[in-house]
């Protein structure tokens, strides 16, 4: 009996052993083990798609691609390794010992030699008749405008398996539409790895990109890169940026940061300059910031343009003294004449009529403290500080624009609703996607929220202008034109201190008032003509928008 106990639990040991190989082998190796089989009688070949193309509002291309080629070799093929070798060097420059030991193995059907070799190149290397060099079509990206809107567009590298891949603006954000569907071509082979000529093929066609066509107008983007080039030197800045948006669709027209980078070559540069700041990296908006709380305050009819206070002096919350930015003081003096006069003790008479609770409840309403959804890849959102952690000081200073951080794109749409009746829009930088067979898809505008009434937004948009016609900056004004607009400086925050010689200079506008075709916001980091944004960003924001009223034809009192 033990015997047979004995027999019968080796034979049941084995079966569950056998029983375990093949579940290994059919399910848990199964994939690996199909393609080791496969590959001993068939080879496969990528055919890369042709990534789709950017082009402008006007349909002029942005960025488009060059014909270019894989080149390959087929050690198989190669008659005299030494001679291909030397040979090939001679055109493409390649390392020799690089690729030296993988022509050398037998086992091996193809070797890599480069990626998007120029057309001239691979003209060269067909000249020298070399049998077991081939070629396959890898087309490369070209920017016929150079490095124009370079921050918008991103640029096209390589991922982990050497293939093309999006980084970066559109190009990342956008990367699975532009990138297409690769191709593929299965060829049966002998014992020795040679194709079989009569044997079966088969190939399946590469499926091109999609086409991008974006809100951003070729010619304003142009004048913005012209100026703000300009306007850095002369204020002897060290960075600086400028957005503008349609306020009525969300669709931005024009981004522009510099320093910046050229897409084709971007390896030769910083990767800190890699991320567009408009989206990627935040600010104290100083008082461009107050134009909003005044809307809140308008909205809540806790103030109205008339509302007076008493501006006598530095008022103390708590331990500390706000000032106002030139320590003078004026009297009495109503709404429009803070705005105009850019009181921070007058912003804080606002804040303190509205209440806290109402003060933070509209800026998370204009969007700060969450991202605005903009169509790039590497956009940011600084954080509001919750709730609880918020002190007298910090409503003090939130009203006029110091401790509260945020992005340009956020300040720009935030503004865009006091210019559009209220209304905060999606900003967009895609207005259609053309896909490879011709089928249009259009990105419809998208509205988030009403955050102020059309009426508040016509009283602000009044007090605005006149905070243009009468503010510091208004020597620099187009004259004949209704901009409204307001000028801001914030100190940089450092080492847990503001810095008071460094600034960030920035104005924030919109024009015609009456019928707004665009709203923009400048910023100048650490000028060093002038801290102040009155002296600074705002006449580069006139001279910009002077180039603007030419260009849509817009005549002095529409």
């Amino acid at each position: 009996m033990f015997r047979m106990w004995l027999i019968f639990s080796l034979f049941a040991l084995l079966f569950c052993f056998i029983s375990l190989r093949l579940f290994y082998w059919q399910v848990i190796a199964g994939d690996r083990l199909k393609a080791r089989a496969a590959s001993q009688y068939s080879a496969e070949f990528i055919l890369p798609a042709s990534r789709g193309k950017i082009l402008a509002s006007d349909s002029s291309p942005l960025v488009i691609n060059q014909p270019a080629f894989l080149a390959y070799a087929e050690p198989k093929k190669i008659k005299n390794i030494s001679h291909f070798l030397s040979s090939v060097h001679t055109v493409l420059g390649a390392n020799e010992t690089d690729i030296d030991g993988l022509l050398a193995d037998e086992e091996r059907s193809w070797v890599l030699l480069a990626h998007k070799v120029e057309l001239p190149v691979v003209e060269k290397l067909k000249a020298l008749g070399l049998s077991g060099l081939g070629f396959e079509k890898e087309p490369k990206r070209y920017y016929p405008e150079a490095s124009m809107a370079a921050h918008v567009l991103g640029f096209v590298g390589s991922d982990e398996n050497g293939r093309d891949k999006g980084y970066f603006g559109l190009e990342g954000y956008y990367d699975r539409d532009l990138r297409g569907k690769d191709g593929v071509v299965e060829l049966e082979k002998d014992a020795r790895g040679m194709p079989i000529l009569i044997g079966e093929a088969k190939r399946i066609e590469a499926e091109d990109g999609r086409t991008l066509v974006l809100w951003v107008d070729k010619s304003i983007q142009n004048i913005l890169e012209n100026r703000l080039s300009e306007g850095i030197r002369k204020y002897g800045a060290q960075e600086g940026s400028v957005v503008i948006m349609d306020p009525q669709t969300g669709g931005i027209l024009g981004m522009v940061s510099f320093p910046s980078y050229h897409p084709q070559n971007f390896l030769s540069y910083e990767k800190t300059l890699y991320k567009n700041p408009i989206v990627a990296s935040s600010y104290e908006p100083g008082s461009t910031f107050k134009a909003l709380v005044m809307s809140a305050g308008i909205q809540e009819k806790v103030i109205s343009p008339t509302t007076t206070m008493e501006e006598i002096g530095p008022l103390n919350v708590n331990e500390y003294a706000i000032r106002t930015w030139n320590n003078e003081y004026h009297g009495t003096i109503n709404m429009t004449k803070v705005l105009e006069r850019s009181s921070n003790v007058g912003m804080v008479f606002v804040a303190q009529k509205l209440g806290k609770e109402s003060l933070l409840r509209y800026i998370r309403d204009f969007g700060f403290g969450q991202p605005t959804g903009i169509d790039v890849e590497e956009e940011s959102s600084p954080a509001l500080r919750d709730r609880k952690n918020w002190t007298e000081i910090d409503y003090a200073t939130a009203s006029f624009g110091q401790g509260i951080a945020v992005t340009p794109i956020q300040m720009v749409r935030a503004v865009g609703a006091l210019a559009n009746g209220g209304w905060i829009m999606e900003p967009h930088i895609v207005k259609e996607i053309i896909e490879s067979r011709g089928r249009v898809l259009r990105i419809k505008p998208k509205k988030i929220r009403q955050v102020i009434s059309p009426a508040t937004s016509r009283i602000v948009t009044e007090m605005m202008v006149a905070a243009v016609d009468n503010g510091e900056a208004k020597w620099a004004k187009p004259s004949g034109y209704r901009i409204a607009g307001k000028t801001g400086t914030a100190q940089i925050p450092v080492a847990g201190h503001y810095d008071e010689k460094k600034t960030i200079a920035s104005f924030v506008g919109f024009a015609p008032a009456d019928n707004p075709k665009f709203v923009m916001l400048v910023t100048l980091r650490e000028p060093t003509s002038s801290p102040w944004g009155s002296e600074t960003a705002a006449p580069l924001f006139f001279t910009i928008a002077r180039d603007l009223f030419r260009y849509f034809g817009i005549t002095p009192g529409q």
